[in-house]
């Protein structure tokens, strides 16, 4: 048997497990499980399974899911009870391998928070830098799992910019749906983990996956149903990305080609494919229904701008091509339940059908956008909202973009650049929208005012340096003061800028509840917040993950 394998057999009653520990230097390891006791375990997570079968539990892509809403459901530890109480702290620092392109250092993750394969029990995080390497780390400890660089690093063009500024620039993803994950119960907190485990044997190289016997996982009852609306279809369900079989992880690289990885040691069984011309400045990587998207900015390498889609099986590529100069936001294109992807185009918001990329709706603006979109449902109706560069935060009804259904002007918000937005429901099923503007986040309700659907004015945040895009975790703000001097020319920032600091906030007031003080010494820029397993990460301009949160027992 080869080194860290294994075997599972049923002898009588009980399970044996026997592997190879490359802790115990090749020593043969047995676990003995009773089937009894598997039986009862199987009973136990399988609530939790099915949650994060649905998409509800993973940071899987770009913004957290294929809406981009930043909203993590649900964490056994992270509440706002629970940072009330103290304990939330600065767990770990890891440099990456890789050295900045302009300001592009690492990309915003992937996370699997449960995870059984042939190396045992992992809660792993996946990570690209702009030299086209994608690694994989034990969050829980910290510890590179299995680092690849892949591509053939493309010539560039032309000299690097700050608008292209060439390597790996867009995310790394796993294979999602676009549904909306299911919302948990009234509630704070909770136990069990979100995420669900594998649970059969997969491919060479994906290992197989056992039961693993937690804490009792959050139950949560299937998600409300959704029936058709006149003039809104949805489409068949695909097959789960969370189901039996191989785990994924892709990745883009500068040369255009895509990668498919096996999540537990990297590996590629299949040649890549070939998805764009070299030297894009990609955005927004994601994959569901057997077909890759991303979109394409700022024209690099002579790439033209828009959307791009790749099929998995017949390899075709399309491409619906921007009628302007740059395809705006950080985060990438948003996508409705039903498939339709939202992009900012200029000072256009397009609707463009998946598979097809035919455009089926716009709306023309007055200022071009600086956000990604966020889409979320309310009252039946999928919502579409968005920033431009006049400070102006939007509020579209996805079945009818001609005009905003609302909009508010948000202070400290004209000419930023906000990269993307965040949405939520609360326990009391109050929607809201966050948005970064130059010093501050700002918090906006979505109610029905007099039956028209509007913003109302909730909170800003304390006084923040040019702000990312927040994210919620089980009902907590967490807010990023960059600390990026963005007036300094691009050759003197990182030395005129200041350390990142991360905030977490009250969420329906916007109150400070905690902050990581000097732990962090770079700024940040390109990879943004994510979170999962207890823990919130942090990427810096100097190639280093931060992780914050709770210290786990081991």
């Amino acid at each position: 048997m080869p080194p860290e394998s294994f075997s599972l057999a049923g002898m009588g009653a009980e399970v044996y497990l026997q592997f190879f520990s490359s802790v115990g230097k090749g020593v043969p390891v047995t676990v003995r499980f009773s089937l009894a006791a598997v039986s009862v375990a199987c009973a136990l997570i399988g609530p939790g399974a099915a949650f994060a079968q649905r998409g509800g539990g993973d940071w899987m892509t770009s913004g957290f899911d294929a809406q981009r809403s930043g909203w993590v459901r649900s964490d056994s530890h992270i509440s706002e009870d629970f940072v009330k109480k103290g304990g939330m702290e600065f767990l770990w620092k890891l440099k990456l391998n890789g050295q900045p392109k302009q300001l592009n250092s690492v990309t915003q993750p992937a996370l699997l928070d449960f995870y059984i394969g042939y190396r045992g029990f992992r809660t792993l995080g996946f990570f690209g830098t702009a030299n086209d390497t994608v690694i994989g780390v034990d969050t829980d400890l910290a510890r590179v799992e299995w680092e690849r660089t892949i591509g053939s690093s493309a010539k560039p063009s032309a000299p690097s910019t700050l608008e292209c500024p060439g390597g790996m620039t867009s995310n790394v993803t796993r294979r999602t749906g676009v549904g909306y994950p299911p919302t948990p119960g009234a509630g704070r907190g909770g136990p069990g983990r979100a995420g669900g485990a594998k649970s059969a044997v997969g491919a060479p190289g994906e290992g197989a996956a056992l039961l693993k016997d937690q804490r009792p996982p959050q139950q949560f009852g299937p998600p409300p149903a959704q029936p058709a609306k006149p003039g809104r279809t949805r489409p068949a369900p695909g097959a789960s990305p969370f189901g039996r079989g191989v785990s994924w992880l892709d990745a883009l690289t500068s040369d255009g080609m895509l990668h498919s990885m096996y999540v537990s040691n990297g590996a590629e069984p299949n040649p890549a494919v070939k998805f764009l011309p070299p030297n894009a400045n990609a955005q927004g990587l994601i994959i569901f229904d057997g077909v890759a998207y991303v979109e394409t900015v700022n024209n690099c390498g002579g790439v033209e701008n828009g959307l791009w889609s790749l099929n998995l099986e017949s390899k075709a590529v399309s491409h619906w091509k921007s009628n302007n100069s740059a395809v705006d936001g950080s985060e990438g294109p948003a996508i409705g339940p039903d498939g339709t992807f939202y992009s900012t185009d200029g000072s256009d918001l397009v609707a463009i059908e998946a598979g097809s990329l035919k455009v089926k709706s716009s709306f023309k603006g007055s200022a071009k956008f600086t956000s990604s979109p966020v889409v979320f449902e309310f009252k039946g109706k999928d919502m579409v909202s968005v920033m431009d560069a006049d400070g102006t935060l939007s509020l579209f009804d996805s079945a009818k973009l001609d005009a905003p259904v609302s909009k508010v002007a948000v202070a400290g918000a004209k000419g930023y650049a906000a990269g993307g937005l965040a949405s939520w429901q609360d326990t009391s099923g109050t929607r809201w929208v966050l948005a970064p503007s130059a010093s501050a986040v700002v918090a906006y309700k979505v109610v029905v005012n007099a039956g028209a659907i509007e913003f109302q004015t909730g909170w800003t945040s304390r006084e923040m340096v040019a702000p990312l895009a927040p994210m919620i975790v089980n009902g907590v703000v967490f807010a990023v003061s960059s600390g990026e001097m963005r007036s300094a020319p691009v050759a003197e920032r990182a030395k005129k800028s200041s350390g990142a600091v991360l905030y977490a906030l009250q969420a329906g007031t916007g109150k400070e509840l905690w902050n990581s003080g000097k732990a962090i010494t770079s700024f940040a820029h390109s990879g943004g917040l994510a979170a999962g397993g207890n823990r919130v990460l942090v990427a810096t301009y100097d190639g280093t993950q931060y992780a914050f949160g709770f210290k786990m027992e081991h």
